[in-house]
């Protein structure tokens, strides 16, 4: 008999709900397994911040429009390709935050930052967004650890210690050995002279059709296309290094003498440029240099970023020297599992289970636990399910040394029977006095 094929509206309806059952491509979930890692990670950044006097901030995850457009670039791969856009119904243009530093000029002007002491040193964790094609290290919602110093001179021991931050929260997460790439893309006297000169190393050449629209809109970026045919070009291209004034030259041999002072590896690399539009002198990557990472060294940056000196004219405010950088977690997650595997069994405090036995013991549960809470012991309970048996195999699945069984006899009693779940002995013990015996079995 012929195999009865399934209908177009069964087809329609299951692939509707094979769709509801899956993330949006290119965004995860962050499961209970991976979040210590994540935890650690983002607690070493607060860590690092603190240290260096860095005062966290938030800002809207949605942003207007016009923000990214004017601040990381009209010309950009951010803002042509990547950026999430809404309207909303009062016609407003927003738009998911593809990057922290334009929200965070925009907070320091609207706030008036500059009335305060400076310059002034902000950090913020949180999700960005990049409709780009997703790949290892790549996701279209990922997460950012970002660095900021807003306001004062322009000075460059504020360049170093941006970068020096994000090298010191890598040897905390046991990320080696770490190399700092760095160059200078000068400044708005210096940079159109070598934009002259590496057009005219370009013209007439074979490139790929962004790198043609590139070289009309903004040439620099020329330097950092990956498509191979505009890789073997690159190594040809006129050094900007050579065409840079003198207060750009200065002030990036400044920022590699502190780097030396602290003993940060580090290697001027002049094809150096990064994505956005509002960079100027100091642009830096952290590259992970050791082989068998997950991530190809030289081609995803753990880390990177540099001076910003113009972004806030460009938004409309006043002059403001500014330097920060960003981080990925997910890039420094998936780095730590392929590197670290062994550092991934974390060391769980002990956790009590605490079995109940009728409605009388559950009510008492509550109040014990808090108890349990109070003197910093971990417990575990599952007050919906009152089967003795689901209950100690709940204990089991959880590998907890010690169960608590509470009964109606023992709540009339004023006792409670401490179960060792290796040997399975068990015994009475007074309710008052569970606690503190708890802690001597814990310790013992």
């Amino acid at each position: 008999m012929p195999k009865k094929e399934s209908s177009p509206k069964k087809n329609a309806a299951k692939e509707a709900k094979s769709l509801l059952l899956q993330s949006p491509r290119g965004m995860h979930d962050t499961l209970p397994q991976v979040m210590p890692l994540w935890d650690k990670i983002r607690e070493e950044a607060r860590r690092v911040a603190d240290f260096y006097g860095f005062a966290k901030i938030e800002t809207p995850i949605l942003e207007a429009e016009e923000l990214f457009r004017r601040g990381t670039g009209e010309t950009t791969d951010v803002v042509e390709k990547e950026m999430y856009v809404l309207k909303t119904k009062g016609g407003d243009r927003l738009a998911l935050r593809p990057e922290f530093t334009p929200s965070m000029i925009r907070s320091y002007l609207q706030h008036g930052m500059h009335r305060l002491p400076q310059p002034r040193k902000l950090y913020s964790i949180g999700p960005v967004f990049r409709h780009e094609r997703p790949q290892a290290g790549r996701y279209r919602q990922h997460h950012q650890i970002d660095f900021e110093v807003i306001g004062g001179e322009s000075d460059p021991v504020n360049d170093a210690q941006v970068i020096i931050m994000f090298f010191r929260l890598m040897e905390e997460l046991k990320l080696k050995p770490l190399l700092v790439q760095i160059n200078s893309i000068g400044c708005r006297i210096c940079r159109p002279n070598y934009r002259k000169k590496l057009v005219d190393y370009y013209r007439g050449q074979s490139i790929c059709r962004d790198c043609e629209k590139r070289i009309k809109t903004n040439p620099l970026r020329l330097l950092d296309c990956k498509k191979e045919k505009c890789e073997e070009l690159k190594a040809g291209a006129p050094s900007i290094l050579d065409s840079i004034c003198s207060l750009c030259r200065n002030h990036l041999k400044q920022v590699l003498e502190f780097l030396e002072e602290v003993n940060l590896p580090y290697l001027v690399n002049h094809l150096l440029v990064r994505g956005l539009d509002y960079y100027s002198r100091t642009v830096f990557e952290i590259f992970l240099e050791e082989k068998g990472s997950v991530l190809p060294a030289g081609r995803l940056a753990l880390a990177g970023g540099g001076r910003y000196d113009y972004l806030a004219e460009v938004l409309g405010g006043r002059s403001t020297p500014a330097v920060g950088g960003a981080m990925g977690i997910e890039r420094i997650a998936d780095v730590i599992r392929e590197t670290q595997p062994n550092t991934l069994i974390q060391k769980v405090k002990p956790r009590i289970f605490l079995v109940h036995i009728g409605d009388l013991a559950k009510k008492k549960s509550l109040s014990l636990m808090e108890e349990f809470r109070q003197n910093n012991i971990p417990v575990i309970s599952v007050l919906g399910k009152n089967s003795l048996s689901q209950q100690l195999e709940a204990a089991n699945k959880v590998n907890s040394p010690l169960t608590l069984i509470l009964g109606q006899r023992e709540v009339y009693e004023q006792s409670i029977i401490i179960r060792d779940m290796d040997s399975g002995a068990q015994e009475p013990v007074p309710l008052g006095k569970v606690v503190e015996e708890v802690k001597k079995r814990l310790r013992a």
